[in-house]
């Protein structure tokens, strides 16, 4: 038991691995909005880690990808409340609903509405954005949200209709 575990482990690490990577090779497509920069691959990558790695993986995926970015200069301390509660909303929803349709839209509400708002008291704070209000990202992360979760939609259900979602999350024989 104790092996089979480890290996359901390592290939979710290995994967989250490869999302951070696209994430952070993916983060120069990227639309700036006021402070802030809306990248929609990481809503895309936010989707494939809530489908296939589950709450703490996608969440996980969503901070390192966000630090990594924030490191480099390609990215703004708004990624982390907005791709972190993208990812959670959009995990926790396809985990307990088991469509795809919730993940889709998980990952809007939870970056645009819950990560927009969450967002204000960083941009007000730390960044000193005193023009802020609260409701100031929710258009724009919604706006960013749509497009990569519009990619994941293509992209996951076409991997449901091969059966490598399937194969892959263990429900073939």
């Amino acid at each position: 038991m104790t092996e089979k575990r480890n290996e359901v482990n390592v290939k979710k690490l290995a994967l989250a691995g490869i999302l951070v990577a696209v994430g952070v090779v993916c983060s120069p497509f990227s639309i700036p909005v006021g402070v802030s920069k809306c990248a929609p691959v990481q809503h895309f990558i936010n989707i494939l880690g809530a489908v296939f790695l589950g709450p703490a993986y996608a969440v996980g995926t969503a901070f390192v990808t966000s630090l990594i970015r924030n490191i480099l200069g390609s990215g703004t301390l708004l990624a982390f409340p907005g791709s972190m509660c993208g990812a959670f909303l959009a995990s926790m929803l396809y985990k307990y609903k088991d469509a795809l349709p919730y993940a889709y839209v998980g990952e809007l509400f939870g970056t645009s509405v819950i990560g927009g708002m969450l967002s204000y008291p960083i941009a007000y704070l730390l960044m000193g954005n005193t023009t802020a209000a609260l409701f100031t990202y929710v258009i724009p992360f919604f706006v960013s949200s749509c497009g990569g979760t519009i990619l994941a939609a293509v992209l996951v259900t076409a991997l449901k209709k091969a059966k490598v979602l399937d194969l892959y999350l263990g429900n073939l024989s």
